[in-house]
């Protein structure tokens, strides 16, 4: 039976985080305790940011992340920055009443840029660095406060934002940092002017992309990402809708030059993503060794079956030409180009989901500072495929899957997309069930009543 609650109070958005005690105890695998265990406690409303060393939310109806129907009726502890086992609760916690609330992971987006959602593609190319991290600092704070807690930025110059994340500067997300795409020569990063004989352009300049040529010179933009911090690496590999001097059919790089980049991101013990959508481009880069292919919207069913028997996962956004259509100028070729992409998605995800191909979800919103405040949206929109349980478990526990991929690359260690114990204290109390409404996702300002990062309470509207 659908049960959508109402919540009193104003939100309280808190620019500054304070450290908040996260133990949570999970039901299915019974860590996760029923709150009349915890009758007795006392309960307050929080008006202001948490400084109690421990939060207890009790009376909770639990989505963990992994099992299909709610855990209902019970109580988590979260201490610290994670969630742990801790019975009873500890004296002097607060305690937070969720009142039937649905308590799930925070979402995650395995296709964002940080840089790149906020400004139109003008912008982008002539603004000054620093213009674009305020920008990106700006819209980085709007991703967690839509219930976003985890990216994997999959192309740019994230780092400085995401050092000041997680210092706890400023509000954000965690970022899964690639670093500047890398793509040959008239590839999807190029972006000069046909006449322009120098690589030297401007946004190779400040990190936001990387252009190289054969096998030596990849090899070295691949450890220049993996120096200033990527935990992945992202390849061209074939023509882009946005970029103006590659064609959708377009194979970029040569098998040794895919392969060449593999090899060194295997030798730092993670792995290649790639940029492409044909069958050409895919296939090679499935046999050098990428693990990650973003969009393949032009696929055949030979190479999803493919991507099934090697493991390879499908980054799929909900791509389509509708109301949130990237806003290419009518009748560009990019244009034309984005309209042959998205008369593949329909065809591409049931292809995907007939032959089991591990499946994360993304967005790759680009130049348009509306678009990206349509996250939640976006998620959503993803029920034209699948149900609200495999949509929220893939922005949760298999997107998670996908990220942690970059072993010991990863610089948020513990288990995300998962209410258990011992995982990452990324949290979201909303009002209603995302499990029988899906489309909840969609307004996080008024559904979403506690949004929790990393132990950090950053909104709450329980009372």
């Amino acid at each position: 039976m659908k049960q959508v609650l109402t919540q009193e109070g104003t939100m309280r958005n808190f620019k500054r985080s304070v450290p908040v005690a996260l133990v949570l105890a999970l039901a299915l695998s019974g860590m996760i305790l029923p709150a009349a265990a915890y009758e007795g406690a006392k309960t307050t409303p929080s008006t202001k940011q948490e400084k109690a060393s421990q939060i207890l939310i009790t009376n909770a109806n639990i989505f963990d992340g992994t099992n299909e129907k709610l855990a209902t009726g019970m109580s988590v502890l979260v201490e610290g920055n994670k969630i742990a086992k801790s019975i009873p609760a500890p004296a002097g916690a607060t305690v937070i009443d969720a009142k039937r609330r649905v308590l799930m992971p925070g979402l995650s987006d395995a296709h964002w840029h940080v840089m790149f959602n906020s400004v139109p593609i003008p912008t982008l190319m002539s603004a000054d660095m620093s213009y674009l991290a305020v920008v990106g600092a700006k819209a980085a704070e709007e991703t967690l406060m839509r219930g976003f807690t985890t990216v994997r930025d999959i192309g740019g110059n994230p780092f400085g934002i995401k050092r000041a994340i997680d210092e706890g500067m400023i509000p954000g997300p965690r970022i899964y940092p690639s670093g500047p795409m890398i793509s040959q020569t008239s590839g999807h990063s190029d972006n000069r002017p046909p006449q322009e004989p120098e690589h030297a352009i401007y946004l190779e300049k400040i990190h936001l992309l990387t252009v190289a040529d054969g096998v030596p010179d990849v090899m070295t933009a691949v450890r220049q990402n993996l120096r200033m911090g990527a935990t992945q690496i992202k390849i061209a590999a074939g023509g882009g809708v946005s970029s103006n001097y590659d064609p959708l059919d377009v194979t970029e790089y040569t098998f040794e030059e895919m392969k060449a980049a593999v090899d060194v991101a295997r030798t730092w013990n993670t792995y290649v993503a790639i940029h492409a959508n044909t069958d050409d481009a895919i296939q090679m880069a499935i046999k050098a060794g990428v693990l990650s292919v973003e969009h393949g919207f032009l696929m055949s069913e030979d190479t999803l079956k493919l991507m099934a028997e090697k493991g390879v996962w499908f980054s799929m956004q909900p791509l389509l030409n509708d109301e949130d259509a990237i806003p290419f100028p009518p009748g560009s070729a990019n244009q034309a180009k984005w309209i042959q992409v998205t008369d593949g998605t329909d065809k591409v995800v049931n292809l995907a989901k007939k032959y089991k191909v591990k499946t994360a979800f993304g967005t790759d919103v680009l130049f348009d500072p509306a678009l990206g405040k349509k996250h939640g949206k976006l998620l959503a929109k993803i029920k034209r495929w699948y149900s609200p349980y495999e949509a929220l478990k893939m922005a949760t526990h298999d997107n998670a899957e996908l990220f942690k991929l970059c072993g010991p690359r990863d610089p948020y260690p513990g288990a995300l997309g998962v209410v258990a114990e011992g995982a990452l204290a990324d949290l979201i109390l909303v009002n209603g069930n995302p499990l029988e409404n899906i489309d909840l996702v969609a307004d996080p300002d008024r559904n979403f009543a506690l949004i929790m990062k990393d132990g950090k309470i950053y909104k709450n509207m329980v009372k």
